[in-house]
């Protein structure tokens, strides 16, 4: 049995479909789960409740977390804790291996430029905080014999069928969509690296059945020398069949945005990632599991293809 939980996000959705290439025993849990595979068993659950989240456990051989709380700080500081102390005592308890599906927020601003998986950790963002502090909760079990899990992290994400919480759905594919301006936030001079959520979810899955990937951090494939903002605006313009125009959104702006786009509000703290370069690396992942990362030119027709054509 391989256990998903946070099933029905943009990555837990993409990994129950990968894991069928390792077993036909899958279990998604969530509030409200619904089925991906048809042989896919479904548990209803509330992850901060530490019975349920024991009881979603047992009788697992992995559980990946892929869990994707509201965009918010003051949810973030609130429930992640909850949440990984919930599911670090399930999997000791029950003797499962542990992946844990991670973002960036917890690197140094300064050294965004070619990340890898030894990049410092200074986390410069209240989310940043809480991601540390999530990690750093699963690294310090690893180290200390009680657990057997691994972080596998990704850049900013997209990819298609995903309706929020992701920044080029929402500043750039959004708008266009609807007849309006880009809008990139901090400077569209800088590289960006996104992942995209097909290739993070078969990552994930190849790393939850590989056993020598455990106990260590990967950062999921990911093309590099990723394009400018502006690349980004002009490729998805022209797939598109738009004019490419753009605003450059100050934090104010940010924040005016904010108050009709909720996920807008919550990234000021973000801005930083955009004001510079973020090249994110994944040579290790590569080069160890032979993986070409899907083209930025190919996840753009394939997000296009599927959410913005008219069938």
């Amino acid at each position: 049995m391989q256990t998903i939980l946070g099933s029905g996000g943009a990555i837990g959705t993409e990994l129950a479909k990968e894991l069928t290439n390792y077993t036909k025993s899958i279990r998604l849990v969530s509030r409200n789960p619904v089925k991906v595979n048809d042989t896919d068993e479904l548990f209803p659950a509330d992850l901060l409740n530490a019975g349920e989240v024991d009881a979603a456990v047992n009788g697992s051989e992995v559980v990946y977390v892929t869990v994707g709380f509201p965009y918010s700080a003051v949810i973030w500081k609130k429930n992640w804790p909850v949440l990984i102390e919930n599911v670090i005592s399930a999997c000791k308890k029950h003797n499962c291996k542990l992946v844990f599906f991670d973002n960036i927020y917890m690197y140094d601003k300064d050294h965004l430029d070619g990340m890898t998986e030894e990049t410092p950790v200074n986390p410069p963002s209240k989310k940043g905080r809480v991601r540390e502090f999530v990690a750093r909760r699963i690294l310090d079990e690893i180290a200390e014999g009680n657990l057997t899990a691994t972080i596998a992290r990704c850049a900013d994400f997209y990819g298609p069928s995903i309706k929020n919480t992701c920044m080029l759905t929402e500043t750039v594919l959004n708008p266009y969509s609807n007849g309006k301006k880009a809008n990139w936030m901090g400077s569209v001079k800088y590289k960006h690296s996104f992942t995209y959520t097909p290739d993070a979810a078969k990552a994930t899955a190849i790393l939850g059945n590989t056993d020598d990937a455990f106990n260590q951090v990967w950062h999921l494939p990911t093309v590099s020398n990723p394009p400018t903002g502006k690349e980004w605006i002009e490729m998805i313009a022209n797939e598109m069949g738009v004019t490419p125009k753009f605003q450059v959104a100050s934090k104010f702006i940010v924040r005016v945005i904010g108050l009709f786009v909720p996920i807008m509000k919550e990234m000021v703290e973000m801005i930083y990632q955009y004001d510079r370069e973020y090249d994110f690396n994944s040579s290790k992942f590569e080069k160890r599991f032979n993986f070409t990362p899907t083209p930025y030119s190919t996840g753009i027709k394939e997000i296009v293809k599927t959410d913005y054509i008219k069938k």
